[in-house]
């Protein structure tokens, strides 16, 4: 297996593209993308592309061939790429297997995605298709693991009259006749849908599992915080601490999605969704396109892109386990980083920088301490302590992470490459990390019980200088 670089990367900023096609923002990153490597689309040999919804819009089976022959990519081999919120990481780890197997000298990974919907509900039932829908009433009947307790219940009643005022929690409820008939209107378009595709009876249950508010993963990530708060002793207060921080990040970067402070006293203040996260602690929704352009060690020299090619010391792909919460099983994102750190022949506290999968803030405690960062139990200690900040130990989420940056599905683990190679590079600006010369990258997805069903995980090096 041969070295590879990437020699370019590109991420439009996500946010709402009402009037653009996913060809569109496919076009917008690749163009971005080839300018930086100051390459032709000719010079391309293979694609990998990254999409996880225009499936649910008709546009199945040939996404990336039908995304890029707009803008003139076609004839080569274009392989498209599903695998939930790890479709960035999955396609930029065959793009690197193309070039690192000899077969290729330049690749390309893409990503683009389009969930910004009128129908909100529409865009919540569509995360579904990250779980085993086929045996979707078996985890229906399971569900009552996710649901609150007694003292879950007065947990979160002790914490709304500390932090929150009486009203803060409550919806308002709209007397506006145009606003309930959409309501309507969108629950019912939901339920044909959901019911010629799987049954109207199991779509009656499979209602259970969320609402148009958040997506069921929502519910497994507040359970999983809760049991590491019981297990641990973690707090809410870490978790605000966190979500503040990457909030603050995003202002610094003018692809984030989110580009305002949410102070800590606001994020523990905002409306709960499924405790102890409240709003400001998740993901929101959004559309976005982000890409990368890998090549050979003997195409850097080439094209004299020696500065700017960082190399990828470990690409790593990995599946979930069907294990526990309370399992002592190492996690998928403990397993495969030991198989990245020793492809990389390096250890935990050799990396500067990371990128984590957050779409909470509990995400970032987990995968702090399933990346060795720190021990197991303290991730948010670690981070209360300021030692994920910019000018902490490891700075994580330096681009905001997904909770301000953004999460368009396919899109967001090449966005976390987009930001890792910046750093290394030099030209993060004024969230730039000092002296970073190794980057780690982790992008899970989907579900398989109580972890990942899909991993990437990439260690990244920053150009010889």
């Amino acid at each position: 297996m041969q070295d590879v670089y990437i020699i370019g990367v590109d991420t439009i900023r996500f946010g709402k593209y009402i009037d653009k096609s996913i060809k569109d923002l496919a076009a917008m990153t690749v163009t971005g993308c080839l300018k930086e490597a100051n390459l032709t689309k000719e010079a391309i040999q293979a694609v990998w592309f990254s999409n996880a919804g225009w499936g649910e819009k008709g546009q199945t089976t040939i996404r990336g061939q039908v995304a890029l022959k707009p803008m003139g990519i076609d004839g080569i081999p274009i392989t498209n790429v599903e695998n939930a919120c790890a479709g960035g990481s999955t396609a930029l780890h065959h793009a690197w297997l193309g070039v690192a197997s000899g077969l290729y000298e330049i690749t390309l990974a893409v990503g683009a995605e389009k969930l910004y919907h009128s129908n909100k509900l529409a865009v919540m039932m569509g995360f579904l298709g990250g779980i085993d829908v086929e045996n979707v009433l078996d985890i229906i009947k399971n569900l009552s693991v996710f649901e609150l307790t007694q003292a879950d219940r007065e947990a979160m009643e002790r914490f709304k009259k500390l932090y929150q005022a009486p009203q803060a929690n409550q919806k308002k409820k709209s007397k506006d006749k145009e606003s309930l008939w959409k309501k309507f209107r969108d629950r019912f378009t939901v339920a044909i849908m959901m019911g010629e595709r799987i049954g109207y009876d199991t779509m009656w249950q499979l209602a259970k599992l969320g609402s148009g508010d958040h997506s069921p993963f929502m519910d497994v990530y507040g359970y999983a915080a809760r049991q590491h708060m019981k297990r641990y002793g973690s707090t809410v207060e870490q978790l605000a601490i966190i979500a503040s921080k990457n909030h603050f990040n995003s202002t610094l970067n003018p692809n984030a999605q989110y580009q305002f402070e949410v102070p800590v006293e606001k994020v523990l203040a905002d409306r709960i969704v499924s405790w102890p996260l409240t709003r400001a602690m998740c993901a929101p929704i959004g559309d976005g396109a982000a890409s990368a352009i890998l090549c050979s060690e003997e195409i850097v020299k080439k094209l004299g892109l020696v500065s700017q090619a960082v190399r990828i010391r470990a690409s790593i792909l990995g599946s979930g386990k069907k294990t526990s919460f309370d399992s002592n099983e190492p996690e998928i994102g403990e397993r495969l980083s030991k198989l990245a750190y020793e492809k990389a022949g390096v250890c935990p506290q050799d990396i500067n920088i990371a990128e984590v999968h957050d779409a909470t803030a509990f995400g970032e405690v987990v995968q702090a301490e399933n990346l060795g960062f720190c021990p197991r139990g303290e991730g948010g200690i670690f981070a209360e302590k300021g030692e994920t900040s910019l000018k902490g130990r490891i700075p994580i989420n330096t681009s905001g992470g997904l909770t301000s940056r953004g999460h368009p599905i396919g899109a967001s683990g090449l966005a976390q490459v987009h930001e890792l190679v910046t750093q290394l590079r030099g030209n993060a600006g004024k969230r730039q990390v000092k002296k970073a010369k190794l980057a780690m990258a982790e992008n899970g997805g989907g579900a398989l019980g109580t972890e990942e069903a899909a991993m990437g995980i990439h260690i990244l090096e920053a150009p010889s200088r």
